[in-house]
């Protein structure tokens, strides 16, 4: 009798372990951490180009770097949370997070900045993959695990508005570098509460960490990512190319190293299970397609319509407050209907209110806007909610710290992608504009530009040239989004198929 109860009681505890909540708490700051600073540095760009005085290429890099450290990285670092311990390179990467975004704050040169934001992104790469590892490993139920995604998933989003928000108020009342400042209050509150709540858990087997392995992964994304957006900026050139064989060589050398390896740094069989594959490549194009509205929309509400960054920042809050409801109930109605349901209809209305942007002008009114983005958010929430416990769910406890890094690989070469391609359209589109006689070539190298050459040419002359950089942007802006909407749509109708016959888990 006790050989047989006691690993019912051990199951029990494992599947209930108490306090899984409060530390649940430290991983939503974490994500919420990576947010805010993923999306408060669009703001401050213009101050920093005011302050620091970058060149093109150097403002560019500024931009840049971050998501390309954290691309090439995200792998290894999911792996390497496998091997040395989760809630360790958690907490380590929180720390130095926390660290590094002081350096940010008070760069005082272009260089000093780029350098800063590399190294942030070393950080942001342990963090993303750890939280969502260790949701795997601290809920074993599974309606449970459901809800906690909901709520990673709902801090993400919630991130994506607080950012803009407080980024905007703190951009009209302090320096620049006061954006980065507001990690460190998070930062030393997740600290202090995962080290008492975050229980610790890695790969009993893992084998070594590959270096070899982390070099071909580290510059084969870095080197894609590179070559998408340049040729997207300037054209394919030697150097494009250059950049896009050697990332795919890198790649390809990658995965072949996989298949051989007797303790993989990134199992590749995993993506064998057509639900996982299935629901990373929902993720990538779906983000890929959202991720030029996400780009231009607060160019728009800035430089079109005239808002404050303040205001701009408030605007996009129903993406968010849409987000966070959907993720919440996203694993139940995923259980009451299906999964390709769930991920199909979200991701189609999505598809829908992009399409209906392809309406907007410098006087729509905000509810027409707001309506939209508010529709983006639950059909997002919804998504990414789901098609993330697929991922967690399709995968052993062992191995979920390299899953979460793919599936958040996935976002990164999406946002990627979005920004090159949906971007080359808007840009084109931009560049085209027929500007009055006078006009400084450097108006039409974005509107921001065009804003400050108005300011030196005769009124009658730049309020013209404003007019038609104007509509010249929001045309591309249409583009961009009728070009969106057709990705999400055609991602909704192939997550029906591939997701077919998935289920989530109903009991552990």
């Amino acid at each position: 009798m006790t050989s047989t109860a006691q690993p019912a009681r051990t199951a029990e505890t494992e599947e209930r372990r108490p306090g899984r909540w409060l530390a649940l708490s430290a991983l939503v700051l974490a994500v919420l951490l990576v947010a805010v600073d993923a999306t408060v540095l669009g703001l401050a760009t213009p101050y920093i180009s005011e302050d620091l005085s970058p060149s093109g290429t150097q403002l560019l890099w500024i931009g840049d770097v971050y998501s390309f450290v954290i691309a090439g990285l995200l792998v290894s670092m999911g792996s390497l949370g496998d091997r040395v311990g989760r809630k360790r390179i958690l907490l380590v990467g929180a720390a130095a997070f926390g660290a590094i975004s002081v350096l940010n704050a008070y760069a005082t040169t272009p260089g000093m900045l780029i350098a800063a934001r590399a190294l942030l992104g070393v950080a942001g790469a342990t963090l993303m993959p750890a939280t969502l590892a260790l949701i795997r490993n601290l809920f074993h139920d599974p309606r449970e695990r459901s809800l906690a995604v909901g709520i990673w998933g709902a801090a993400a989003s919630a991130g994506t508005a607080v950012g803009p928000i407080a980024g905007g108020f703190l951009l009209e009342h302090f320096w620049w570098g006061s954006v980065f400042l507001i990690n460190l209050p998070v930062m030393v509150v997740l600290v202090l509460v995962g080290l008492r709540t975050l229980p610790e858990s890695r790969n009993p087997a893992p084998g070594p960490w590959d270096l070899s392995s982390v070099v071909l992964s580290l510059v084969g994304m870095i080197a894609v990512v590179y070559a998408v957006k340049e040729a997207a900026t300037h054209g394919l050139t030697g150097v494009t190319a250059a950049a896009a064989l050697l990332g795919v060589a890198a790649l390809y050398g990658f995965v072949r190293r996989q298949l051989t390896m007797p303790r993989p740094l990134l199992d590749m069989r995993l993506f064998r299970n057509r639900g996982f594959s299935g629901a990373v490549l929902a993720d990538l194009l779906t983000v890929l397609g959202m991720s030029g509205l996400v780009f231009f929309l607060s160019q728009f509400l800035q430089l079109v319509q005239g808002r404050h960054p303040f205001e701009a920042g408030l605007a996009e809050v129903p993406a968010a407050v849409g987000a966070v409801a959907a993720g919440l109930v996203a694993g139940r109605a995923a259980r009451r209907y299906s999964v390709r349901a769930v991920v199909s209809g979200g991701l189609a209305a999505v598809g829908v209110a992009l399409a209906a942007l392809t309406t907007l002008s410098q006087s729509t009114g905000y509810p027409v806007l707001g309506a939209a983005l508010l529709v983006v958010g639950v059909g997002a929430g919804f998504s990414f909610t789901v098609t993330a416990d697929v991922i967690l769910s399709s995968v052993p406890k062992d191995q979920a710290g390299a899953a979460s890094a793919v599936s958040e690989t996935a976002y990164e070469l999406g946002a990627a992608l979005g920004i090159a391609l949906l971007g080359s359209i808007v840009t084109g589109v931009y560049r085209g504009f027929t500007a009055p006689p006078g006009t400084p070539a450097a108006a039409h190298e974005s509107l921001g530009a065009a804003l400050e050459a108005s300011k030196t040419m005769p009124a009658p002359s730049a309020a013209d040239m404003l007019t038609a950089a104007r509509d010249s942007f929001t045309h591309g802006l249409h583009l961009a989004s009728g070009a969106g909407a057709v990705v999400l749509l055609a991602t909704a109708a192939a997550a029906w198929f591939l997701l077919r016959n998935q289920r989530l888990e109903s009991a552990a």
